[in-house]
């Protein structure tokens, strides 16, 4: 079952300024909607005040104490105010939410390609120790926290300011007692409210945690599905998965049990409010202190302001929310490369093609693989590094990769440290033709053209021809259109090995590497690759990873590893005849493969 690094806490003022950082480069659009906002909500009061002046002046008129003609110009002109009132607030209303959607949009993007760009170059380990489903969980999260958080910002904690600064001038003008029972239940209201979210945090962050696990062993589960019916295991599977679905389920009601809490305090504290409400205004009405309007626009300002609070509450939720999704997405921000470049460092360009590995040392956590290691491949070499399992064959070419750098010592391409030149530029000189070539889901066209996206369709189509996958195509319905699957599911392991070698001879870079690239294929078609193999070293320094010693027989050096060290090197015919470890493995195999 896969495991995740778990979030325990939340960095409230990191991530603050990282979603400020996104949110800087829209400063005038956010402002804007803000004004258009605190339009919105002055329109709103500006309701209520004509509301009261036609109680008040309906009061009048009925008692005898303003004419008809006067009353019916009064009438006339809140009639006016409250159609131009109208008028700004629709308009004000769309431009906001046009703008609204822009913003939103461009801040969404902006965080989805700032995290991609940094994932994507994270350092080997990093993507060997963390889950895809995982990755793509907190990305989306992420995208639908910004958005949260500026919905926060924009329509529900400036307007509850605004309608509360405006909304208390008016009542302390009209009256001050009831302008203290409003801000006393506003205060109490928000603080409960805070308490509330601030006891939620830690089942949030458990939330996120146990959904981020369950994604990411649903991610595990589908793509060793076939290992998954090979083995007939459909029902262990489902059974694991009930588990973590189980802890998902817990920590859902662990998070959304704070909810009940917190509505029936919110319905305690509002009729407390409103109990208060009745029975002061009251009174001063009997004493003739305020009118029937002033009283009307109390209880209706008081409606008015519980709107934004509730909308506050809801924000906060979100608030907490989004912080605990940034501090799972955020978290990754804070991881730097292992591998990382020189400030001065330049761009690589190939021409001999002269590999060396001079004196280097290399640790893997607290193992040795090697100490002072030594080996040259000259210009045009065929070289081939064999040996057991862990001899350290692999990890010699992810090191001349730089998916790690080496603890001492030197890797040399044409003389030059691979330390001083930037890693892509590097990894765009080298060719591979991995053990297993995994496909993207597309057409055999575009895998064969990622490796030179520049080239023309007369490129593409020779190297297809040179790979032989002319004749494979030419049986397929829409040729080379067709698409090959996730993976490359839908060719067999000779097929898309056939691919790799059209994207290597297509790539046609001075160095190639040919890891294990016909172990896992029959023999037959083992055969007819290698002649492809080594029609694509010609010209070309090559480094050879091989287990089937009979598929080096004709490498110009062989070299024989054994825990990190060179035990023998020489041609073929000369090692068989001498007594050591390649004599052992030929004799093992038999021109078979090693165990």
């Amino acid at each position: 079952m896969v495991k995740i690094k778990r979030a325990k806490e939340i960095h409230f003022k990191e991530n603050f300024k990282m979603y400020w950082s996104f949110l800087k480069k829209y400063k005038i659009l956010f402002f804007t909607i803000i004004f258009l906002v605190l339009i919105n909500s002055a329109t709103h009061l500006i309701d209520r005040l004509l509301f009261k002046k036609i109680v008040d002046d309906g009061s009048l008129f009925l008692s005898g104490g303003l004419g008809i003609d006067v009353f019916k110009s009064v009438l006339l002109i809140v009639l006016a105010v409250y159609l131009v009132n109208i008028f700004f607030r629709v308009s004000a209303k769309w431009l906001q939410i046009h703008l609204m959607n822009r913003l939103d949009s461009g801040l969404i993007t902006d965080l989805k390609r700032k995290f991609f760009s940094h994932i994507i170059n994270l350092s080997h380990k990093f993507h060997t120790t963390h889950k895809t489903g995982s990755m793509i969980s907190r990305i989306t999260r992420g995208a639908g926290a910004i958005e949260r958080m500026t919905d926060f910002m924009v329509f529900n904690t400036l307007p509850l300011v605004f309608e509360l600064v405006i909304v208390g001038a008016a009542l302390i003008y009209f009256d001050y007692v009831s302008a203290i029972v409003v801000f006393a239940v506003s205060i109490v209201f928000f603080l409960f409210s805070l308490h509330i979210q601030n006891l939620q945090k830690k089942s949030n962050v458990e939330l996120n945690n146990s959904e981020d696990i369950e994604k990411a062993n649903i991610g595990d589960f589908f793509t060793n599905i076939d290992s998954i019916r090979n083995f007939g295991k459909e029902e262990i599977i489902i059974s694991k998965y009930r588990k973590l679905s189980e802890r998902s389920r817990k920590a859902m009601i662990w998070h959304w049990g704070y909810y009940k809490w917190l509505d029936a305090g919110h319905s305690f504290i509002i009729n407390a409010g409103v109990l208060l409400l009745i029975l002061f205004p009251v009174l001063r009405l009997i004493q003739g202190e305020i009118t029937i309007g002033t009283l009307v626009f109390i209880y209706t300002i008081y409606g008015n302001i519980m709107g934004p609070l509730y909308g506050f509450v809801n924000g906060m939720r979100g608030f907490y929310r989004s912080m605990a999704d940034f501090e799972s997405l955020f978290s990754y921000a804070r991881i730097e490369n292992e591998v990382k470049d020189k400030p001065n460092a330049e761009r690589i360009k190939i021409e001999r093609g002269e590999v060396e590995f001079k004196n280097i040392s290399f640790n893997y956590g607290k193992r040795s693989i090697f100490k002072n290691f030594s080996l040259k491949i000259e210009e045009n070499q065929k070289v081939a590094l064999v040996g057991h399992s862990g001899s350290g064959k692999t990890t010699l070419v992810k090191l001349l990769y730089r998916l790690y750098d080496v603890n001492s010592g030197a890797i040399l391409i044409d003389g030059k440290d691979i330390r001083d030149v930037k890693q892509t530029s590097l990894r765009e000189e080298l060719s591979i033709v991995p053990q297993e070539c995994v496909l993207f889901d597309d057409t055999i066209y575009n895998n064969i053209a990622f490796s030179k996206p520049e080239a023309s369709r007369e490129e593409v189509m020779k190297a297809i021809k040179f790979a032989q996958l002319d004749k494979i195509i030419k049986e397929l319905p829409k040729k080379e259109n067709t698409i090959v699957g996730e993976r490359g599911v839908k060719l067999s392991g000779g097929e898309k090995q056939r691919v790799s070698i059209a994207r290597a001879i297509l790539a046609d870079k001075k160095i190639l590497v040919l890891d294990e690239a016909t172990s896992s294929l029959d023999s037959r078609t083992e055969h007819e690759i290698q002649k492809d193999l080594a029609n694509l070293m010609k010209g070309r320094t090559s480094i050879i990873i091989a287990h089937r010693l009979s598929t080096i027989m004709k490498a110009d050096k062989i070299v024989v590893m054994d825990k990190g060290k060179i035990v023998q090197s020489g041609k073929h015919n000369d090692l068989i005849r001498q007594r050591g470890l390649y004599k052992e493995l030929w004799s093992l195999q038999k021109g078979g493969y090693i165990e």
